[in-house]
């Protein structure tokens, strides 16, 4: 489908014409390049092209040479054009071809993928709005390259929201905003190898993706056992690793919180191995049947970076995050931040920042608070109707559980035949270290999924969480 220009004029066509002499004319060049272009799929099918002026005006050739190129390209059926309206690639001009294209995956109808907030709520109304108030507040310095830190007024909002309502110990100095978790993993994983520290150790199960992140930064990914109180501390000591990265608040994916004589060990360890601890903050501001969990990072600012980001409260696509810094990692992280990027996007930096203060962004999450207490509540009903076998855990804040399988149920063979039936479904082994398939279980997330599709999709795949769904047929 050819992308429809909605100005007075399509974008300038850049065609390349050689006025040297010996060459073939202006007229013979100008109909070559045209054709070749529509073969080649720069320009595609039903593309409009530049009127016989203006392209005439561009190419610095008369405007008839242009009227009997298009002509006789409109001839040979590679152009179209009707009396009032504009000359356009022919429907059936292009060698290109759809089956040439691709084939998209088939969009599953319904798809519990975790990590996923519910994408249809993002306050596009309120982020305007801020986006507008920030827009006329900001002073012209803003428009140019700032401190690689980011915004010093959203470093100074978010660390004053931050002691607030995570308990953090944030300084301003020492916030630097960031696009994400996963470019923040980047620059604390760079800086942790220039210190001379070769692993890092991760929670399993936990999020896989960190074992390659650590690996393109030259770390050894060193897997240690989570349990019911969260990471295992004597593990940890006895991994020998001088980093750990950990999920304390609303462990991902068990759902565990991270036990206060855990937080208090795991503190100790961070001193005597002179050690840092990355606490990943991903989605502490959802809370449904327990107290706030406070930041790791307010027990020990000088061993804990603490990573935050808009991507589950808003939305991924802002890619807007920050690091609460130690303090002897601000300048290193800020000099790499600055060769990355030169610094996350301004003026939504700023819009964040009025979302912030304004109100806006605590409505906003108060809403969504509800929405998803209702759907974590509606998924439990469904699977206690039709899968009774099932035990739900982790549904005390976030917007995933995890489902307990039944025994004799094979996880894989669930999340297989549940995709041949267009539902998405994910196992615990997609988070383990091993892979291992045991304890059978899934991780259900249900931020992007409507109570009516929570209840469809548990009815429609009800039989094969049954102990008897993965079962080999008998010989015979």
């Amino acid at each position: 489908m050819p992308v429809e220009w909605t100005g007075s004029r399509p974008p300038e066509l850049v065609l390349s014409l050689d006025r040297g002499i010996g060459h073939e004319p202006l007229g013979t060049q100008l109909q070559c390049e045209l054709r070749d272009a529509i073969r080649g799929g720069r320009l595609a099918a039903g593309e409009r092209l530049p009127s016989s002026r203006e392209l005439a005006r561009t190419l610095g050739v008369s405007r008839g040479l242009v009227i009997e190129c298009y002509a006789q390209l409109e001839a040979e059926g590679y152009l179209s054009a009707h009396p009032g309206s504009a000359t356009r690639v022919a429907a059936r001009a292009t060698t290109r071809t759809e089956s040439a294209t691709p084939a998209r995956p088939q969009a599953l109808a319904v798809d519990f993928r975790s990590g996923v907030p519910e994408l249809s709520s993002f306050p596009l109304h309120d982020w305007l709005r801020s986006l507008t108030e920030a827009g006329r507040r900001a002073p012209v310095a803003a428009s140019g390259y700032g401190d690689a830190r980011g915004s010093a007024v959203l470093r100074e909002v978010l660390a004053a929201y931050l002691r607030r309502v995570r308990g953090a110990a944030a300084d301003p100095e020492h916030t630097m905003i960031c696009s994400g978790f996963a470019q923040a993993a980047n620059l604390l994983f760079a800086a942790l190898a220039r210190e001379g520290i070769t692993e890092v150790a991760l929670e399993d199960p936990g999020d896989r993706d960190c074992d390659a992140i650590a690996l393109r930064n030259g770390l050894r990914p060193v897997p240690v056992p989570v349990d019911g109180q969260g990471i295992d501390v004597a593990a940890l000591r006895a991994s020998g690793a001088r980093a750990v990265v950990l999920t304390p608040a609303h462990q991902s994916p068990t759902g565990v919180v991270l036990a206060p004589n855990r937080r208090q060990a795991l503190a100790r360890w961070a001193e005597a191995a002179d050690a840092l601890i990355i606490e990943d903050d991903y989605d502490a501001e959802f809370r449904y049947d327990r107290r706030p969990v406070g930041s790791l990072q307010g027990l020990v600012p000088d061993r804990v970076a603490s990573v935050g980001s808009v991507s589950k409260s808003l939305a991924p696509a802002l890619r807007l995050g920050w690091i609460l810094c130690p303090p002897h990692l601000t300048a290193a992280l800020a000099h790499d931040k600055y060769l990355a990027d030169r610094g996350s996007p301004a003026l939504e930096q700023l819009a964040l920042a009025r979302l912030i203060e304004s109100g806006r962004y605590d409505r906003h999450l108060r809403r969504m608070r509800t929405v998803y207490a209702t759907r974590h509540q509606v998924l439990a009903e469904a699977l206690a109707r039709h899968a009774p076998e099932v035990e739900l855990t982790g549904l005390a804040a976030g917007f995933h559980a995890v489902a307990q399988l039944p025994p004799g149920v094979d996880e894989q063979h669930v999340v297989t035949e549940a995709r041949a039936r267009s539902v998405g479904l994910y196992g615990m082994s997609d988070y383990r270290a091993d892979g291992a398939t045991q304890p059978a279980q899934l991780v259900l997330g249900f931020g992007n999924v409507t109570d009516a599709a929570i209840r469809r999709a548990i009815g429609t795949i009800a039989d094969l969480l049954q102990p008897t769904a993965a079962e080999p047929p008998h010989s015979t």
